[in-house]
């Protein structure tokens, strides 16, 4: 295989993971909430009487029991739209919340209390929508969030439109085309070649980030431990039980409210930490020099998105899947693993455990990200150590492996459109 790859794919892999490896303080659905408050009282110009929202299920449903940050323990579509209200910052993007104080926790909570804030159900919209209006007596200002957590697609104030993304003209479509160009030859052959200094600043960010949270999830008391119990009842001798447990501490402690910014990938904290912390940990294992090690986090990601590139941002299908395929994919390139070997890991993870079903952003994503890698890592062992793969045939899985990504992708984005909504129903007593 050549190690080639044109000017505009180079330029693109390295966009695109500048732009999606970006630090996000706590679960990014109640922060996208956050953020499209935060811009709607700046938009206002003074503090509002009342919040409306509406916004798509998947949104409900990843925000409805995991702890929003910086709030005090608190959780709901409702707290993430008044703690933006009250002190979020939206020029800080997905560290909305970052600036919070004691004061504004308690005037949240007063208003929490006064239904200050009214949610609804927006039907025949994208997975990831967001429409939140704040008024004042007669004035009115409304944001509106479609497709990625940070892309605001309208603005308004008084009915009166002050922004609105042309379509195909968006921040999402730009970067959607660039992902276009993603595939797994291409992907290995960049990780081969980059230069350093063109992602690392990048990689390095998400290397400390995301092993500060991971340390936090191993010493505090978050969710139910499952990283900590991991480690108290595995052989931590092996490097597979750390690998997994570090990246499911990391979840642990982002699930349950910690305030420490996360490396997101595919719009995810959680998948920003499970494609990466496994890596930095095998690394270690392996005494592998710095700069491969940034080599092989750059592949691990790339192929994540790769996955998402099919799936959609939010769906009925658990991230930690595609996060864990990229995460062992790294693993196989620091193992000296090529495209054949990267191949058998993807083929082997999907044909695995793709259609694990996401329910929610809570604490138990520790487990399913435990759950993921644990196949992953076995998958990377059938694919290189063992040199076996299933074959086109078994289930989804076609003759290549960009098809059967492309397989999996079209049954996590169409196939499990009612899955979706049959996880909302249950979770809302329907």
């Amino acid at each position: 295989m050549s190690e080639q790859i044109s000017e505009d794919v180079y330029a693109a892999y390295v966009a695109l993971l500048k732009h999606e490896l970006v630090p996000a303080l706590g679960c990014t659905e109640p922060i996208a909430i956050a953020l499209a408050a935060a811009k709607a009282r700046s938009v206002l110009g003074t503090f509002p009487d009342s919040l409306e929202i509406s916004c798509s299920g998947n949104i409900i449903k990843n925000v409805k029991s995991v702890t929003v940050p910086n709030s005090g323990g608190l959780s709901g579509i409702e707290v993430a739209a008044i703690l933006g209200a009250v002190g979020g910052d939206a020029d800080n993007s997905l560290e909305v919340l970052e600036k919070v104080t004691d004061e504004h926790r308690r005037i949240t909570r007063e208003l929490v209390a006064k239904s200050f804030c009214t949610v609804s159900l927006a039907e025949g919209v994208e997975n990831l929508y967001i429409s939140l209006t704040a008024i004042k007596a007669e004035e009115s200002a409304l944001v509106e969030i479609r497709e990625t957590h940070t892309n605001i697609t309208r603005i308004e104030k008084n009915g009166n439109i002050l922004f609105e993304a042309a379509k195909g003209d968006s921040e999402a479509d730009h970067y959607a085309s660039l992902k276009e160009m993603l595939d797994t030859k291409s992907i290995i052959a960049f990780a081969h070649t980059v230069k350093i200094k063109d992602v690392k600043d990048i990689l390095e960010r998400q290397i400390e980030m995301n092993t500060n949270i991971s340390e936090e999830g191993l010493k505090g008391d978050y969710g139910i431990g499952v990283g900590k119990t991991m480690l108290k009842y595995y052989n931590t001798s092996d490097v597979r039980v750390r690998a997994t447990a570090k990246a499911a501490a990391g979840s642990d402690a982002r699930m349950g409210g910690c305030s420490l910014p996360v490396v997101i990938n595919s719009g995810s904290g959680n998948q920003g930490m499970t494609v990466s912390l496994p890596v930095i940990e095998y690394a270690k294992e392996l005494k592998v020099d710095h700069e491969t090690l940034l080599r092989a986090l750059a592949l691990a990601n790339l192929i994540a998105l790769l996955q998402k590139r099919y799936i959609g941002s939010l769906s009925a299908f658990c991230g930690a899947v595609s996060a864990a395929t990229g995460a062992a994919s790294g693993i196989t390139y620091l193992y000296g693993g090529g495209y054949e070997e990267i191949s058998n890991t993807i083929t082997n993870t999907l044909a695995n455990i793709g259609g694990v079903v996401c329910d929610g952003a809570k604490a138990s994503c520790a487990a399913k990200i435990a759950s993921a890698l644990d196949a992953a890592i076995f998958a990377m062992l059938l694919g290189v150590n063992e040199k076996r793969a299933f074959r086109s045939g078994d289930g989804l899985v076609k003759d290549d492996v960009e098809k059967t990504i492309q397989s999996v992708g079209r049954m996590g984005r169409e196939g499990m459109k009612s899955t979706d909504v049959e996880i909302l129903n249950i979770m809302l007593d329907k």
